[in-house]
């Protein structure tokens, strides 16, 4: 099951931001959907930095297996959380890692967010 996601930021039928008609040549009705663009290409590299976490708990354990850990929301809130606390105290990298407390910090925050979305489907 796909998790659900709000995703048309406008309510207003599908229209072309050019205000060219639907079947007229050039027409693309895509104002109002979400322009992932935006956050991929502006966050280029702190998701490369988030990924490179990724790759090291999926070296140190298995592919995806953070999908199955039993009570994931409050031990992935808790890893979050300890994160924080050790940038707070003024330690920017990770000593297992060697990588940037805040991008374990926003792995861990995507890793809530998949769990959450997932319970809603």
């Amino acid at each position: 099951m796909q998790p659900i996601i709000k995703t048309n930021i406008v309510q207003d039928p599908p229209a072309d931001p050019s205000g060219l008609k639907q079947h007229e040549p050039g027409a693309k009705l895509d104002q109002g959907k979400i322009r992932a663009g935006l956050v991929l290409k502006g966050f280029s590299h702190a998701l490369k930095s988030v990924s490179a976490v990724g790759t090291f708990g999926a070296n140190k354990y298995s592919d995806n297996g953070w999908m199955d850990v039993e009570n994931g929301i409050n031990r992935y809130t808790d890893a979050m959380l300890r994160h924080m606390l050790e940038e707070f105290s003024g330690h920017d990298h990770d000593e297992e890692t060697e990588l940037l407390h805040a991008a374990h910090t926003a792995w861990n925050a995507l890793a809530i967010l998949e769990l959450k979305l997932r319970k809603l489907s």
